[in-house]
């Protein structure tokens, strides 16, 4: 065995070890951990090629969602998306209709699930991806080439009901089923919005079933005694069609021409991002942005990403360019792809192994 088949075999040992604690990230840090483990230490070309990477001072668009019933502000609204979907890919959203008890409320059962006995907690470890209640650290955890600082919820909600809640642990039940009802709503919104911000009739995103169902994956960031060696999140896009994000602090960071812009937090605002399949129906017209979360050395950092991915457990569905956006001048960029063999292509890479769409192209 060479020196770098030992040094992986041993990293692969100590992602063991750290995996069967089935207390996460938080389990080290209530453990008093000084330095972080060498199995979240970032690669030193990454750190490198951060620093030729500036942060930028501009941000990113906020749309207000206020008057959407009246004609007028609802064309100017679907045009305000439809910019910030074609450059950006990413957008904040205020009046959107989810009152501030509700956001509260679900950041606090978060937090309080996170926070409460680890012995609680181990009850929802798993990595087993069937589980509609799912806790756990890194859900690539033996795939990527870092480990993230952060542990996670996840919650499915593939019924619109959501009338059995019992699986849901006791510390964000009540929270977690208000969010998601809410949330559900907000989503289907903005599928209208973005349907006509493509110029189609605004049911359209709705019946291919782009907001048929979600997950909401609650992640918690432990206050971190390294910041700058690791990072909460892995640069990435999102897989699905959209992505509706609560968060509580700072720490999100958006690539834009080049430069990391940070996503600040607005009181009772929400963070909108396209998503790689939403970039593929719209055949490249809305684009997906890779993204990336910092820790912090002070604070827990809370968010709540609720993703809409198109119908859980439907096995035989598939997505392509959407046909009133193909022509001679406008041909495919991406194939037609069948939901499960996208989804599992997504389970069996690392986080870091972005671009997905790259696999698809025509």
């Amino acid at each position: 065995m060479d020196a770098s088949d030992a040094q992986e075999d041993d990293r692969m040992q100590e992602l063991v070890a750290f995996d069967k604690t089935e207390a996460g990230v938080k389990g080290l840090v209530d453990a008093g951990l000084q330095k972080i483990p060498k199995i979240f230490v970032r690669p030193a070309e990454e750190l490198a090629e951060d620093l030729n990477h500036k942060r930028a001072q501009i941000e990113v668009p906020v749309v207000d969602l206020g008057g959407l019933e009246k004609a007028d502000r609802r064309k100017q609204i679907a045009e305000e998306v439809r910019t910030a979907s074609e450059t950006w890919g990413f957008f904040q959203v205020v009046n959107h209709g989810i009152p501030l008890n509700v956001l509260d409320e679900m950041l606090d059962g978060i937090q309080k699930f996170n926070e409460q006995d680890v012995e609680e907690k181990k009850k929802y470890y798993t990595r087993d991806n069937t589980r509609r209640v799912r806790f756990l650290s890194n859900h690539d955890l033996f795939r990527s080439r870092t480990a993230n600082w952060r542990d996670t919820l996840t919650i499915s909600f593939a019924d619109p009901d959501q009338s059995d809640s019992k699986e849901l642990p006791d510390s964000c039940r009540e929270s977690a089923v208000e969010y998601s009802k809410h949330v559900e709503k907000l989503g289907n919104i903005l599928f209208e919005i973005l349907s006509e911000a493509l110029g189609l009739d605004s049911e359209h995103l709705r019946n291919m079933e782009c907001s048929k169902g979600h997950r909401i994956h609650s992640h918690y960031y432990p206050a971190c005694p390294e910041p700058e060696l690791t990072l909460g999140t892995t640069k990435h896009s999102d897989p699905g069609f959209l992505t509706i994000v609560l968060q509580n602090q700072s720490g999100l960071q958006i690539f834009f021409q080049n430069q990391w812009v940070d996503v600040l937090p607005i009181p009772g605002g929400l963070v909108i991002n396209t998503g790689d399949l939403l970039q593929l129906v719209s055949n490249g017209k809305f684009r997906s942005n890779n993204h990336r979360v910092l820790v912090d050395r002070l604070a827990p950092r809370i968010s709540v990403a609720c993703f809409f991915s198109g119908p859980l457990g439907m096995e035989n569905i598939s997505y392509g360019p959407i046909k009133e956006l193909i022509s001679e001048e406008n041909p495919p960029i991406y194939k037609e792809v069948l939901l499960t063999d996208y989804t599992m292509k997504f389970l069996t890479s690392g986080l870091h192994e972005n671009y997905l769409l790259n696999y698809f192209k025509a």
